[in-house]
């Protein structure tokens, strides 16, 4: 995200109606909802996590301990059940 100067995009009158309300801070103008993006949307990070947690999944098949899969992926252990978990639904709801 990157600011804009209000002066280069409203007129002299929003601005002075905006100032009524806020005075020399900054704020935040959300997207219509018809224009939000989905999380992960604008970069492949989305991807790199589901990767991550599928080779997260198959090393806890072949017997990789859930400490060493927390210290590996600087995660917490909890974090490494939830991803086990969440393979394991994804691979039953395959199955069906």
């Amino acid at each position: 995200m990157s600011y804009v100067n209000v002066e280069d995009i409203f007129p002299k009158e929003i601005i002075e109606l905006i100032q009524n309300y806020v005075d020399g801070e900054y704020i935040y103008i959300p997207r219509k909802d018809s224009k939000r993006k989905a999380w992960g949307e604008n970069t492949n990070t989305k991807n790199e996590i589901k990767k991550r947690n599928n080779i997260i999944y198959k090393k806890y098949i072949k017997g990789i301990k859930v400490e060493n899969l927390a210290t590996e992926y600087f995660l917490s252990k909890k974090s490494i059940y939830r991803i086990i978990l969440q393979q394991k639904r994804k691979i039953k709801n395959e199955n069906i």
